[in-house]
């Protein structure tokens, strides 16, 4: 399947089925019975609904069952978003229970194992069900992928360090940068041509789960495939996910007091050039790849998607986003020009 059968088949038959997944879980938010869950809940897929729709193009993936594997992704996606929502949003700074909260991110990923009391540490306790519903969802879903056993052990690397990354984050400023370089620092080494910011951001991203979902459909799949997805989407595809998402909130985080992973670049110049390493890298490693046109048709998506989003005409960000489209080719620019399309029709 070529990039623009890819496009057409996951704006056609995709989006629904994520519209729908979305739907469900917005009418089990409404009936969270704390009004502060509910609201964090309710605002995480009002305003981060689009993760779930990017991240449901892996559903796409050659062999794949569509309509399983959106319903996971709506499913992890919607924990990750809620989960981020509790850390950031509710005027809580709580260290302890930020990891207890995300130990919903691997319990999510093991078939039939335990539950955790995951708001024990949060002032806010009574979700009505709602986090353990979005947890059994995604087990069932997983039951049905043929080689899950095989990807399972790289999910839950990813679910830890993204749930690390996340929960020291979001504690007072004046811990948070010691916290994550010192986390960073301490697993970096096997990652030398990377920073320390890069390799945070990096875990940031869900994207190294969804593809292993993805992989995982293929019943005779083996370690050196898997292996190799997982260092073309860790760090640099998944890294340049989230350092898209940074650079397009730059102005607003930093208005903002937020920790922001481009800030850590000396200038725009060191910007630009980090940035393009990783969208370079990122093709390359996508070459490598099965499915290449799949993987790069992610890489080209993620720099449409974020450089289409009008934040990233701002200030500096402009010249710095035009270099980055003008460096890839025509594909690019029709795929920049699809979202531009979307985001007037309030798709994305």
């Amino acid at each position: 399947m070529n990039t623009f059968l890819i496009l057409k088949k996951y704006i056609k038959d995709i989006f629904p089925l994520v519209d729908m997944e979305l739907d469900k879980w917005m009418k089990a938010a409404l009936s969270i019975p704390d009004s502060e869950l509910s609201r964090q809940a309710i605002c995480s897929i009002q305003k981060k609904g689009f993760h779930a729709r990017g991240g449901s193009a892996f559903s796409l993936y050659p062999k794949c069952a569509s309509e399983n594997t959106v319903k996971l992704i709506v499913a992890y996606q919607t924990i990750s978003d809620y989960l981020d929502n509790l850390c950031d949003r509710a005027n809580v700074e709580d260290e302890d229970a930020f990891h207890q909260l995300h130990l919903a991110m691997s319990d999510a990923l093991i078939i039939g194992g335990s539950l955790h009391d995951y708001y024990m540490y949060y002032p806010y306790k009574d979700d009505g069900g709602y986090l353990r519903e979005l947890i059994e969802t995604c087990r069932a879903c997983l039951s049905k992928i043929p080689s899950y056993d095989a990807v399972l052990k790289y999910c839950l690397k990813f679910a830890d360090m993204y749930s690390s990354m996340q929960s020291y984050k979001h504690i007072p400023c004046n811990l948070r940068e010691k916290k994550l370089y010192g986390w960073a620092s301490q697993n970096i080494d096997k990652y030398p041509m990377i920073k320390p910011n890069e390799f945070c951001a990096a875990s940031g991203s869900t994207l190294g789960i969804f593809v292993l979902f993805a992989a995982g459909y293929n019943p005779n799949i083996n370690e050196q495939s898997i292996k190799k997805i997982v260092s073309a989407y860790f760090p640099w595809i998944c890294g340049f996910h989230i350092l898209l998402d940074y650079f397009i909130d730059y102005y607003e985080d930093i208005k903002d007091n937020e920790l922001n992973f481009i800030e850590y670049y000396k200038d725009e110049n060191v910007t630009l050039s980090r940035m393009k390493l990783f969208m370079e890298t990122s093709l390359q490693c996508a070459n490598g790849l099965k499915y290449p046109v799949f993987h790069k048709t992610i890489v080209y998506g993620l720099v449409s998607m974020y450089l289409s989003d009008p934040k990233a005409r701002s200030g500096k960000l402009y010249a710095m986003s035009k270099s980055i489209m003008d460096s890839n080719g025509v594909k690019l620019k029709l795929m920049y020009s699809l979202c531009l399309k979307l985001r007037k029709a309030l798709k994305i």
